[in-house]
């Protein structure tokens, strides 16, 4: 990612401790980790929907089963709510069986 390695707010408050640098640095990192995480788990739910959007059965259960799990990868981590996944995953199983009938 390109831009400041502290954030968009960088600017505004500067850390005037070495430990508030540190934090600072942290949480930018964490935060970075945090995107790619979720980002990748929104890929694989796309993958899948698109998969079932061109009727490709094969395509559509490889892709599910991998959504499934960065779904529950994130519920583990926090980044989504239980209940989220668990919405989130039946969507996707809906979807893939219907291709199944």
């Amino acid at each position: 990612m390109g831009g400041p390695i502290f954030g968009k707010h960088h600017l505004e408050k500067m850390p005037n401790t070495p430990s508030a640098k540190r934090d600072l640095k942290k949480s930018a990192d964490r935060r970075e980790l945090n995107r790619g995480r979720k980002s990748s788990m929104r890929t694989w739910i796309k993958k899948t929907l698109v998969a079932v959007e061109a009727g490709d059965l094969e395509a559509a259960e490889t892709n599910f089963v991998m959504a499934q799990k960065m779904i529950d990868k994130n519920a583990k981590w926090n980044q989504i709510h239980a209940n989220t996944a668990a919405h989130s995953k039946s969507k996707l199983a809906k979807a893939v069986a219907s291709l199944k009938k």
